[in-house]
């Protein structure tokens, strides 16, 4: 006999787990990567990407539907919410004259080095 709430608890576990090393992978995206640019890159993609599966798990481990539903909204809210905020901070960033990095020595654009 199958025991559903084994596999429900491993998927589950497997989801969080994943979307936690997402995360954490993010987190050190922010710390690793030279520039402005990656570094939000990094953040806008993990963050969204391991948001999303916790909240796939969460989903699975809910007790009834009306949980389900507000979860997928949520889920829906930062889907679509957390590329739009990356962008327009990056596009914020570049009105100003903040410029990425360029070349094999990674030297900003115009520092005339």
């Amino acid at each position: 006999m199958i025991d559903w709430d084994l596999i429900r608890d491993l998927l589950s576990w497997a989801l969080f787990l994943t979307g936690g090393f997402s995360v954490v992978a993010g987190a050190i995206g922010l710390v690793r990567f030279p520039d402005f640019f990656t570094r939000l890159h990094a953040a806008g993609v993990t963050d969204t990407a391991g948001a999303e599966l916790i909240i796939l798990g969460m989903m699975i481990q809910a007790p009834n539907w009306i949980v389900v539903v507000k979860l997928a909204f949520i889920a829906a809210f930062l889907f679509l919410t957390s590329p739009v905020a990356t962008h327009a901070i990056a596009h914020a960033a570049w009105m100003v004259g903040f410029k990425p990095m360029q070349g094999p020595d990674l030297r900003y654009e115009g520092d005339g080095k």
